[in-house]
C-alpha cells in the first residue's frame, strides 16, 4: 500500500507540474485548416495580431520583408483581431484578399480570434501569461503587437505596436 501512495503522489505531481507549451496550442489557419505549431520547432515564431483598417496595417510591409528575409530561421504568423476598434471587420476571404492584394502577404495568416477578455483564445492566454509561458504576463494593448518565441518554444519577449517589424530589438534575436 505504502508503494502504491508514493507512485501515486509521483504520478500526480508530475501530471500537475506540467506545462503547457507553445506547441501543444490548437489554432486555425485562416483557411479553417489545422496549424501544427510542432513543425516549427528550431525556428523563431513571430506572433502579431493584425488588423486590415488601423493606422498600423502599414507594418503588413515590414512584416513581409522580415517572413522573406529571415524565412529560413523564422515564421511570422499574423492572427487577425477585430477587438481594437472594430479594425478588422472582414471576413476571412475580406481578410485574405486585403493582405494579398495590398501588401502581397505570403506568411501565415491564422483564424479571426480574441487576443484579450474572457474568450481569449489560448494562444493568447498562453503568450500573456507568466504561469503558462514562464516569462512574464502582459495583455494586447493594440492592433499590431508582437510577442517573440524562441526556436525551443520560449517566450522571448513582447513588443508594443509602436515597434517596427524590422526593428534591432526583434532582429537582433533572429540573426
Amino acid at each position: 500500500m505504502k508503494y502504491i501512495t508514493i507512485i501515486l503522489y509521483l504520478f500526480m505531481t508530475i501530471h500537475t507540474n506540467a506545462q503547457e507549451t507553445i506547441y501543444d496550442i490548437n489554432i486555425k489557419s485562416i483557411d479553417g485548416k489545422n496549424i501544427n505549431l510542432n513543425i516549427y520547432k528550431g525556428k523563431y515564431i513571430l506572433f502579431v495580431n493584425v488588423a486590415s483598417k488601423c493606422g498600423f496595417t502599414s507594418q503588413y510591409k515590414e512584416l513581409e520583408s522580415l517572413h522573406k528575409t529571415y524565412n529560413d530561421k523564422l515564421i511570422v504568423i499574423g492572427v487577425p483581431c477585430n477587438q481594437f476598434g472594430g479594425q478588422e471587420p472582414g471576413d476571412n476571404n475580406e481578410i485574405i484578399e486585403f493582405c494579398e492584394k495590398n501588401y502581397g502577404v505570403s506568411f501565415l495568416l491564422t483564424e479571426k480570434i480574441k487576443v484579450k477578455g474572457d474568450e481569449k483564445h489560448p494562444l493568447y492566454q498562453w503568450l500573456c501569461s507568466k504561469s503558462k509561458n514562464g516569462k512574464v504576463n502582459s495583455s494586447v494593448k493594440w492592433n499590431f503587437q508582437k510577442y517573440l518565441v524562441d526556436t525551443n518554444g520560449e517566450l522571448i519577449n513582447y513588443f508594443y505596436s509602436i515597434t517596427n517589424p524590422l526593428s534591432d530589438k526583434i532582429t537582433k534575436h533572429i540573426r
